[in-house]
């Protein structure tokens, strides 16, 4: 058997890899047209940063490495112009010597990723404006940089790439802009999560310009003028453009493939195109979301290894099958880790679930131990069935192991209402006895057993300020004149049973603390005296984030019951 694979890195080489695994005696053939197999492309920001200091270590196998281990043959600087899959040929063109030639094949895979989104607009000739793609972007950009010192930098685009750019390049002391179309960074998160990277983002220096678009470039006096609609131009040293990738498919599209949203070539679960002996992986393929059963674009490198994989197992006569793309995501904010998992609110509301959400801050660790940080978790849920839809985290040291074990939950089909059954690890240097992801099981088993009304950031503008409802703070009066919502009355928590004649019984009463926790309790104490209550969803600590633009302090302190800070 002979098999031809066009590109490498995650789906490519896993694939070749794998095949070669499974079957000794197929020819292999890998053509990729840049200079280089297979490399870290997650890596590629922190090497321009000066994080990764020696760029050999981005490459992770060369032609020659798998060779020797794989019988493989790695052709880079080889570009495939051309299937044809009547003749079951492919042509390529020798990048290095410009010559022209055909390879037939019995199995064919299609691993040519997605390419940056470069815009159709006046001024993208200028030689100061990059993408970050591959290893050469990365080099071109890391040599400009060292040669010219630029102190200032515009990216257009923030979602991973942008943001990770964003962080390297203000750590080695440039002025950073983000332009962004969308009116928040990281689209996979909802704007009030979102919100948390915007608040550490400021306070490292980043300037954001959201919900601006770019409408040009041109030559300034000193560097590029970057062109706004309806607004002033910036300018700077230098511009990446980091506005998004789309589907690398014209091979299979003028082979007659089968297309799917955003020019995306539709595969089945096995990996197979619409033409026999044809299969693709990767950026480049259409796939379904594990959660909603709808057709999506997911580009992260974890499912592109694992369709590499079930590609190479059934050309070698196997039967995998890939279930669909969750989208678990993680990314490193400078101090702060954003991740998530699932789906998030605006795309429940697009297919029509009836849902709700939980929030809440805990510390990764126990309070007492000393150095302690806190989190914010959203968990979604399907309203009836309690069925895990996506989760949301933004905080410090735990995040990545909390997003792990609700992606895991969500896989596995374990209800919202379970998490509080999962048997955890913990010690107090690692978690505590309850860990944060019991806790929201306990959250929404409050809600499930009737025990829990909640209200949002979203409602608060509407509540009453007539008196005609209670809006209650039982924070310290310490912490309450150090802000509130305007409206709410101070009772602390520890006082509230004493002072239960202040608050009329007629009225709906609606509690907000810090975090959630005590006006939970203050809640539990007016529910059973016979008030009709709703409790704040991540209180005022997350209130300030999503409406002040203020970044969360991240530490633990223990006041009396809770984590206040």
């Amino acid at each position: 058997m002979k098999v031809v694979i066009i590109g490498g890195v995650a789906g490519g080489a896993t694939a070749a890899a794998r095949i070669r695994r499974l079957d000794e005696k197929a020819q292999i053939i890998v053509f990729e047209k840049s200079g280089y197999i297979s490399y870290a492309n997650c890596g590629l920001p922190y090497y321009i940063g000066g994080v990764i200091t020696d760029k050999e270590e981005l490459t992770l196998q060369t032609p020659k490495s798998f060779w020797k281990r794989f019988q493989i043959e790695m052709r880079v600087k080889h570009e495939v112009t051309r299937i044809n899959p009547e003749k079951q040929t492919v042509e390529v063109k020798n990048l290095n010597t410009g010559d022209v030639f055909e390879e037939s094949y019995d199995k064919l895979l299609i691993s040519t990723g997605a390419k940056p989104v470069w815009p159709d607009l006046p001024g993208t000739e200028l030689d100061n404006l990059f993408t970050l793609r591959t290893v050469e972007d990365t080099f071109k950009i890391r040599e400009f940089v060292e040669k010219n010192h630029p102190r200032s930098v515009v990216l257009a685009g923030g979602g991973y790439i942008g943001l990770e750019l964003a962080e390297n390049l203000r750590e080695l002391g440039m002025d950073v802009t983000i332009v962004q179309r969308p009116k928040q960074l990281m689209n996979s998160l909802d704007s009030d999560m979102a919100a948390f990277v915007h608040a550490k983002m400021r306070s490292r220096g980043v300037k954001l310009m959201l919900g601006h678009t770019v409408a040009g470039f041109e030559k300034g006096e000193k560097g590029t003028r970057v062109l706004l609609k309806d607004e002033q131009p910036l300018e700077a040293d230098m511009v990446i453009l980091a506005i998004g990738v789309s589907p690398d498919s014209h091979l299979a599209r003028e082979a007659g493939l089968e297309l799917g949203i955003k020019g995306s070539i539709v595969v089945n679960d096995r990996m197979e195109t619409s033409v026999p002996n044809i299969y693709a992986a990767g950026d480049a393929v259409e796939v379904k979301h594990y959660i909603t059963g709808e057709k999506a674009l997911i580009s992260l490198a974890g499912p592109a290894n694992k369709q590499g994989r079930i590609a190479a197992d059934n050309i070698c006569g196997g039967d995998s099958h890939y279930p669909g793309t969750q989208g678990s995501s993680v990314i490193k904010v400078f101090d702060m880790t954003v991740a998530s998992t699932g789906i998030n609110e605006r795309t429940a509301q697009k297919a029509g679930i009836d849902y709700d959400k939980v929030y809440l801050s805990p510390a990764n660790h126990a309070s007492y131990y000393p150095g302690g940080k806190l989190m914010t978790m959203k968990v979604i849920f399907e309203k009836g069935s309690y069925k895990l839809l996506g989760a949301q985290i933004a905080g410090y040291d735990g995040v990545d192991k909390r997003i792990d074990v609700l992606a895991a939950s969500m896989y596995a089909g374990i209800t919202a209402l379970q998490l509080k059954e999962l048997n955890l690890a913990y010690a107090p240097p690692y978690s505590s006895a309850k860990d944060p992801v019991n806790m929201a099981g306990f959250m929404i088993e409050n809600i499930a057993e009737g025990r829990l009304k909640q209200f949002f950031t979203e409602d608060v503008e509407g509540l009453p300020r007539d008196g005609s409802v209670i809006l209650l703070d039982t924070r310290t009066p310490w912490e309450y004149s150090r802000g509130h919502i305007e409206g709410f009355i101070n009772i602390p928590v520890d006082e509230l049973r004493d002072r239960l004649s202040e608050l009329d019984k007629n009225k709906k009463v609606y509690i907000i603390c810090q975090s959630g926790l005590r006006s939970y309790i203050a809640y539990r104490i007016l529910a059973q005296e016979g008030y009709d209550c709703r409790n704040f969803s991540g209180g005022f600590r997350m209130y300030e984030v999503v409406t002040g633009d203020r970044e969360a302090t991240g530490e633990a302190l223990p006041c009396g019951m809770e984590i206040c800070r």
